[in-house]
């Protein structure tokens, strides 16, 4: 829950591009989805967990929207989260899913922190993220701030003479933590107050950058589809390779900017809307048995014709499997192996992959 200035969630973006907000605002409500959902759904069961002190079992088939509880849920998410409460701090003092604000200082700006703590002379800030597609550091973490300085005004127990703020990201099975200073909040509260009033002119400033990922507006602003209008123009076999590393430094921001576009012209049409040129259609259809199973193998088997394949599980559903029965897989059983190379940019953690032609060179000094 946050505001529709500014919240945790959006004060990277707000920050970073003021002129957004103008944007969003003119965007049509953002159909939930899968993701969001169980996200949702993990964030209430954490809030009843602690607030309760229940066990997670007890919350099994609980559902929000399209997400449900489920045993492999609660083993993978819910309970490195808890664990990861005892790896912060055994002694810790803490409330969950509080809302915090800025009182005065910036009427309507609010949001609602996971959990707020203090343990001795610190105070801390504790964000769960249970999606595991993109890493969420600690570090210079808008969001944390965000609910560390409106927490700060709001809940003064947790920070009342304290000298510290943590800051915590938990995202399972990872914990990343950053202390950081009451005059880093001071700093962070007047960049946050200087945007918002920025926001708020008609001239509000846009700036493209890694906040982009999550905004709504994408299909809307103009730095998005003037870089897009910039890469169709260029001929890509005669671009010299200094521009092509820039493009690529844009194309995960170009392709998102397609991903929300397309998301945008299905809302639209979904709800009446026209969008000259195009229309919704039926998917392809694929042809399915509308009989009983069971019927309809008796008749396969009577044309004599096996009806049930079988097939070897996969490593991980096998770890699954064995994990309930409080097995292990044998190591020796598994080997990695990559199915080929992908394009990553030097900042990636893995190594780069040699070239093929250098591995084959290796291979025959080895024979």
């Amino acid at each position: 829950m946050h505001s529709k200035i500014v919240g945790g969630s959006t004060a990277k973006r707000v920050m970073h591009c003021p002129g957004s907000v103008a944007l969003v605002q003119q965007m049509p409500p953002q159909p939930s989805s899968s993701y969001a959902d169980e996200g949702t759904l993990l964030h209430d069961v954490m809030a009843s967990v602690l607030n309760n002190d229940m066990p997670p079992d007890v919350f099994l088939g609980k559902r929000y929207g399209e997400a449900e509880l489920t045993e492999e849920l609660i083993d993978i998410k819910i309970l490195p989260a808890l664990a990861a409460l005892d790896e912060i701090s055994t002694k810790m003092e803490y409330e969950v899913e509080t809302v915090v604000n800025f009182g005065d200082l910036l009427p309507g700006v609010f949001g609602s922190a996971d959990l707020i703590g203090r343990d001795g002379d610190r105070a801390l800030i504790v964000d769960w993220k249970f999606g595991s597609g993109v890493i969420v550091t600690a570090e210079e973490n808008e969001q944390l701030m965000f609910y560390a300085a409106a927490a700060r005004r709001t809940a003064a127990w947790a920070f009342e003479g304290v000298t510290e703020v943590e800051l915590v990201i938990v995202q399972p099975p990872e914990v990343r933590r950053w202390v950081t200073t009451l005059a880093r909040l001071d700093r962070f509260e007047a960049e946050l107050v200087a945007a918002v009033a920025a926001a708020s002119r008609p001239d509000a400033p846009l700036a493209s950058g890694e906040h982009c990922r999550w905004c709504a507006a994408k299909p809307l602003c103009p730095l998005q589809t003037g870089a897009v209008d910039r890469a169709l123009r260029e001929v890509v076999s005669t671009m010299p390779v200094e521009r092509i590393a820039g493009y690529l430094a844009q194309a995960d921001m170009i392709e998102e900017w397609i991903k929300d576009l397309r998301s945008l012209a299905f809302q639209l049409l979904m709800e009446g809307q026209q969008v000259p040129g195009y229309k919704l259609v039926p998917k392809r259809a694929t042809r399915q048995w509308c009989k009983d199973e069971g019927e309809v193998a008796a008749a396969l088997k009577a044309l004599g014709v096996e009806p049930f394949e079988q097939k070897i599980v996969s490593p991980a559903a096998a770890e699954k499997l064995l994990k309930k029965a409080k097995k292990e897989l044998p190591a020796d059983m598994v080997v990695a192996v990559s199915s080929g190379d992908t394009l990553a940019p030097d900042s990636d953690p893995r190594p780069a992959s040699q070239q093929m032609s250098r591995l084959k060179a290796a291979l025959d000094k080895v024979q």
